[in-house]
């Protein structure tokens, strides 16, 4: 047998920081009441933004998308809705 040294508790530290998550999943709706900058502050905060999209997506969010896609954080629009997310936090779409 070779002598192989698993610390396991050194392990279990890392892996807690790696899965602490702040922020929340917020519901909304995208029609143009909001201020695009509280959509941006929240998503800075490290929420993900599900908003229901009343009107051109490409208009409403027109405030605020340059934005999150040039921190890292990403958009998709499916169904009707669209997801907002920030960096770090990806939306898989493979199974679209």
């Amino acid at each position: 047998m070779s002598d192989f040294d698993l610390d396991l508790r050194a392990v279990e530290e890392h892996i807690d920081e790696e899965l602490e998550l702040e922020g929340e999943l917020v519901l909304g709706v995208l029609d143009g009441t909001n201020d695009p900058e509280e959509w941006l502050e929240a998503v800075a905060s490290g929420n993900v933004l599900v908003l229901y999209v009343d009107g051109s997506v490409n208009e409403l969010a027109a405030g605020f998308a340059r934005d999150v896609k040039e921190s890292g954080g990403s958009l998709v629009h499916f169904r009707g809705f669209l997801i907002v997310a920030p960096p770090g936090i990806d939306v898989n779409t493979d199974r679209l």
